[in-house]
């Protein structure tokens, strides 16, 4: 059963807090050299048949619409079984 995942980010120009508190606890222990850390969101759907492209449309469509905000949020990836789309 392929599974279609759809990856979703703050927009770039936005404060991640999330991001920054995860930089500076890096940085306390340790790891100091990784900086701009972002936090996003990852959905994973499993579909029984053949992942078309008007599946992969539909999928687009809830992710513009559904799971995420489109205000402070980009949908930045849809990839089935690994491989972009």
């Amino acid at each position: 059963m392929p599974t279609i995942v759809v990856d979703v980010m703050p927009k770039a120009e936005l404060l991640d807090p999330q991001g920054k508190a995860t930089t500076g606890a890096l940085a306390r222990l340790g790891h100091g050299k990784f900086e701009n850390v972002r936090i996003g969101k990852r959905f994973e759907f499993g579909y029984d048949g053949e992942v078309t492209e008007a599946v992969l449309a539909e999928v687009r469509q809830m992710a513009d619409e559904i799971l995420s905000n489109a205000v402070i949020e980009d949908v930045v990836s849809i990839t089935v079984d690994g491989e972009a789309r």
